[in-house]
């Protein structure tokens, strides 16, 4: 029951980071290229990949896995928009936006990739100190 609870909280701050990041980028970049969501899911792989390592066996962080679920699946989760993602591309899509479309799917799944190995690397080195 207290890891449903932890998942619930670290939803509901996730989301609000989420949201409180797209609002401040949407009005620094506009509102055209759906760069907040791009921002938290790269943002949101980073620190899944560098606490997942940290924390994993062999990891210098030792927490209890109700704070891995916190973390992991409740903050990132509610934190990363894969699901806003598919339907801002679609909507991009829709209105013949084919290059933008196009660049917020591809850069969403290759920066995302490359910050969770990049949360993998720097918590690799920092555990092996």
């Amino acid at each position: 029951m207290f890891g449903t609870l932890l998942v619930g909280i670290g939803s509901a701050i996730g989301g609000l980071a989420r949201y409180g990041c797209s609002l401040f980028l949407a009005r620094l970049l506009g509102e055209t290229f759906p760069g907040g969501t791009l921002f938290v899911n790269v943002t949101g792989s980073f620190i899944i990949g560098l606490f997942f390592t940290l924390t994993s066996s062999g990891g210098r962080l030792l927490v209890s896995p109700d704070w891995r679920i916190f973390v992991t699946v409740g903050f990132c989760g509610g934190f990363t928009t894969f699901s806003s993602l598919s339907l801002q591309t679609l909507n991009l899509l829709r209105e013949g936006q084919w290059l933008q479309g196009s660049l917020n799917m591809a850069g969403s799944v290759v920066f995302c990739m490359l910050a969770v190995w990049l949360g993998f690397a720097c918590a690799s080195v920092f555990n092996h100190r």
